[in-house]
């Protein structure tokens, strides 16, 4: 009879994974989510569908890689779910009926709604073509990228001005909130490793109303500085021979050659002398920075530390951890213009707070808070309603008796009024007030058509 095996494992929980995740540069449960979607996925054509997975691609690690949209889908099908889902973000890639591409990146489940027509656009596939030596496909995604703004503040903007300073803080505030904070005391370097860039472009006079981006996303190279091409690659040689994995063409062709200072000076052939400028490296061009160099070193005892500084030998070590690196940003895509049009509260169904081309005046605003102030009467006035029923009902159950088909009423009664499928939120999400298609405002788009210089799109 075979001898039972004896359990020598131990399983022990995970204690306090969050702070060990953020710590790390790990995604955690309490970092932003999003979700890229495309309104009327049928609709939109091949472009805007590719555009909308490479936009995916950037929000990576905390955004819905896998989506599938349908064609029966509605804008209040995504919303449903953000709460179960944990989902903070909404962006919504549309087409209307003129051809515009919309995006629209909403706060759920409250809103605001900015909306944005997309002028300009190129793909992943279209920037990688261009380059001479393209980057992807490595580990770049597994952590967010950084997020770097640039002139979203005017100086000597106020709240009479084109654009008013609290739309330009509550831009600022919606696109800082795309990806997690980072603590530059506790988020390692290497967790670092993509940046997008959001450029304003300025105004042209101080008549100009318009609030333009340009969207751009690069990933973060770095290499020695101070070393030349055929160094760099005999040190890449040496660490290639020291793994298991072998790669043709790793190691330089040394065989022509009769000495290794041949190769150090001349290049592969030793025809001529290399240096830094010459050797077809962009040091020069590239900015170099100091970081401290990670490799493991011995660590000495305090006896050894402490004799080490009276001998002074230790000043100089702060110094030999230092490493000068060269950074180099090569850009992964996608590129777009983004005009921002209009500004609402709520996910597409709320009050305008801003427009680009309608402008009112004050008797037309104070009749649209009228307005708004109505409906929000009436609508406390039904959930008051509501829970009026809920209370009466309530307190009928007893006299009556406990019934499995009044327990069922007084469940639906309760669901009525609290949670997604209620009549609060169908009242909120009507779709008389969502616009899900995207399609609205190409009326008010059509004030700037004049001005439209056509569209710019990469189609093969």
């Amino acid at each position: 009879m075979a001898k039972r095996r004896t359990k020598k494992r131990t399983h022990v929980g995970a204690s306090n994974p969050e702070s060990k995740a953020t710590s790390l540069g790990h995604a955690s449960t309490r970092d932003p989510k999003s979700m890229v979607i495309r309104i009327g996925a049928g609709e939109v054509g091949s472009n805007v569908s590719q555009l909308a997975k490479d936009v995916r691609q950037v929000m990576e690690p905390g955004t819905a890689s896998r989506l599938k949209e349908r064609r029966a889908n509605r804008l209040r099908d995504y919303v449903t779910m953000t709460g179960p889902l944990g989902v903070t973000h909404l962006l919504l890639f549309s087409r209307s009926e003129s051809g515009n591409t919309n995006l629209r990146v909403a706060l759920a489940p409250r809103g605001p709604t900015l909306h944005f027509r997309v002028e300009k656009y190129s793909l992943c596939k279209d920037v990688r073509r261009a380059q001479r030596h393209p980057r992807g496909g490595g580990n770049e995604y597994i952590t967010p990228p950084l997020l770097v703004m640039n002139n979203f503040s005017s100086p000597d903007a106020d709240a009479n001005s084109k654009v008013p300073k609290h739309l330009e803080s509550l831009t600022t505030t919606v696109f800082q909130s795309l990806f997690p904070p980072i603590n530059p005391q506790k988020t390692p370097l290497k967790s670092i490793r993509r940046v997008l860039l959001l450029n304003r472009e300025p105004a042209k006079d101080k008549d100009d109303g318009s609030f333009v981006l340009n969207f751009r996303h690069y990933a973060i190279t770095t290499k020695a500085a101070g070393v030349s091409k055929p160094l760099r690659r005999l040190n890449a040689a040496e660490r290639l021979l020291n793994t298991k994995k072998t790669r043709k063409g790793g190691v330089p062709n040394l065989g022509k050659l009769e000495d290794i200072a041949d190769y150090m000076i001349g290049g592969d052939n030793g025809d001529g002398y290399m240096t830094d400028g010459t050797s077809g490296s962009e040091m020069d061009t590239d900015a170099e920075v100091e970081v401290l160099d990670n490799a493991p070193r011995k660590v000495l005892s305090q006896k050894a530390r402490a004799a080490a500084l009276e001998n002074g030998a230790g000043a100089g070590d702060n110094n030999d951890k230092v490493e000068r690196r060269a950074v180099k940003l090569v850009e992964l895509g996608p590129r777009m213009r983004l005009r921002m049009t209009k500004v609402e509260e709520g996910i597409c169904s709320g009050r305008v707070m801003w427009h680009e081309h309608i402008h009112k005046s004050k008797q037309e605003i104070q009749e649209l808070e009228r307005r708004w102030e109505e409906k929000r009467k009436e609508k406390e006035a039904r959930r008051k309603q509501q829970k009026e029923n809920v209370e009466r009902k309530k307190k009928e159950k007893p006299s009556r008796g406990a019934n499995k088909g009044d327990g069922d009423d007084e469940e639906d009664d309760e669901m009525d009024y609290d949670g997604y499928g209620s009549d609060l939120y169908d009242e909120l999400m009507d779709e008389d007030e969502v616009d899900s298609e995207g399609l609205a405002g190409d009326a008010e788009e059509a004030v700037n058509a004049a001005n439209e210089d056509g569209d710019w799109e990469d189609d093969e």
